[in-house]
């Protein structure tokens, strides 16, 4: 069923797409001019409209070069949403941009902003609704893409597991090949060796084929890609090394080389670096501001408190493993374990203005100043101090990875109760998966997560 209709599937996703940006203008046109007060237009309508075919055309294209026409079933759809409303703000972007160079002042720029979010918003709601739909399909055994795997060891077996787990994918094994069958692979068709390939890919025209073979059969990798590539079926490898690389692995060219990046970080990318580093800038100055009258009445409170300066000034190992002096509002009395001692929720270091402050972690407003400076950022793993550091990274693997990128006020292992006297296992793996996954709308959703679910509040915090 995948075979013969996929391209139909694909042409009606396109056609909808199409439509939805297309009647969005004349809709965004309406709200504009008939909707809001005290609006006239100074061209009309069929002037959009002429407008509206070549930048439909265009946004297609632009969602096709973004991948959002390719099989999304290994793709999650936070990716997806990603991809789609990044395209809707390049495209707008570029529209505005060329209807400026051209003087075609006159078309509406709340127009075409009331169009863009309109298209984001109905665009994202199919997707989501198309995803559940699939998933409801694919529970009633339908719309399933047919798998042959190959190998029978532990990678394979992991493989099968991690689809029977996750029906919503559609991903089916109709049988797997290997010099001799294994109990391990439960009731799954035993189809032949390795010899009978061929014949087996002929008989049971699979949508894909999965390579999962161990080390022993390593050898056979040349000719199962020549079998696959004559029979003209996909392949896919699951590498010896999987348990060591990334779920997205990173490929660089040396002169046609190719150069595995085992540990990929998206902010190594120097657009992605700038707009997280604007965004810091933006919104630790804004958040100074705003602030500005707390901090003071905090300023107050700590020099009342007890003897010893207003501002706790703290060494920290930052990005690429260099030391920075993180600021706090003093919550504790002047102590000389101030540098190794862990505080806890019970502290006698503490004084009763410096435990609320703690609570309400109005202690780190000052930490603002340090994503101004650029020592930190909004969003990032916690930074930590080098004494721990040096005990950590003997201790816990992948430690060394969050120092990669700058330390945060706020983080993926925060907004997931990841804080104080919990796991720094769990902390890690928590970090790691943020570094590696990083995006722009992930650093916002951390950033709504913390305030609307208070994130900022806590009783056990080190």
């Amino acid at each position: 069923m995948i075979k013969e209709n996929q391209k139909l599937l694909n042409f009606i996703n396109v056609f909808v797409d199409g439509l939805v940006v297309f009647l969005m203008l004349p809709l965004a046109f309406w709200i504009r001019f008939d909707v809001l007060p005290n609006a006239v237009s100074s061209i009309p309508l069929r002037n959009y409209l002429w407008l509206d075919i070549v930048y439909t055309a265009f946004q297609l294209l632009t969602f096709a070069a973004m991948g959002l026409y390719q099989s999304f079933r290994t793709r999650s759809l936070r990716v997806e949403i990603g991809r789609l409303f990044l395209a809707i703000i390049i495209d707008i972007v570029t529209l505005v941009s060329v209807l400026y160079l051209f003087h075609a002042m006159h078309y509406s720029r709340l127009t075409l902003g009331i169009h863009c979010v309109l298209v984001a918003g109905t665009l994202g709601v199919k997707r989501v609704v198309l995803r559940k739909f699939l998933r409801w399909v694919r529970s009633k055994d339908m719309n399933q893409k047919h798998v042959l795997l190959l190998g029978c060891g532990p990678t394979a077996l992991r493989y099968l597991r991690e689809i029977r787990r996750s029906q919503e994918l559609g991903l089916r094994a109709i049988g797997y090949i290997a010099e001799d069958p294994s109990e391990q692979m439960g009731e799954l068709a035993y189809l032949g060796g390795f010899a009978q390939m061929a014949e087996i890919l002929e008989c049971y025209q699979p949508d894909e084929v999965i390579s999962a073979v161990e080390m022993e059969d390593f050898q056979r990798t040349a000719q199962i890609i020549d079998i696959c590539d004559k029979a003209g079926v996909r392949l896919a490898i699951i590498p010896l090394y999987a348990d060591y690389i990334p779920p997205r692995p990173r490929f660089d060219n040396l002169n046609g080389i190719p150069l595995l990046n085992v540990r990929y970080i998206p902010l190594d990318n120097w657009i992605n670096a700038f707009l997280k580093r604007a965004m810091d800038i933006a919104g630790s100055a804004f958040l100074l501001l705003l602030t500005s009258p707390l901090m003071l009445i905090c300023a107050i409170g700590v020099k009342l408190s007890s003897p010893g300066p207003i501002i706790f000034r703290q060494e920290r190992i930052g990005r690429n493993k260099k030391p920075f002096y993180m600021y706090k509002f003093r919550s504790m009395r002047v102590n000389d374990s101030e540098d190794t001692g862990w505080s806890g929720t019970t502290d006698d270091r503490r004084t009763r203005f410096g435990s609320f402050i703690r609570k309400c972690s109005l202690d780190e407003l000052p930490q603002f100043w340090n994503v101004l400076k650029g020592d930190m950022s909004l969003v990032g793993p916690r930074p930590e101090v080098p004494y721990y550091v040096e005990q950590f990274k003997q201790e816990i693997p992948l430690y060394m990875v969050k120092h990669q990128v700058r330390p945060g006020i706020t983080g993926w292992a925060q907004v997931n109760d990841l804080r104080g006297d919990t796991s720094i296992k769990a902390r890690v793996e928590y970090d790691v998966y943020y570094i590696e996954n990083w995006s722009l709308l992930f650093d916002i959703k951390i950033l709504l997560i913390t305030m609307l679910r208070g994130k900022f509040v806590n009783s056990e915090k080190v």
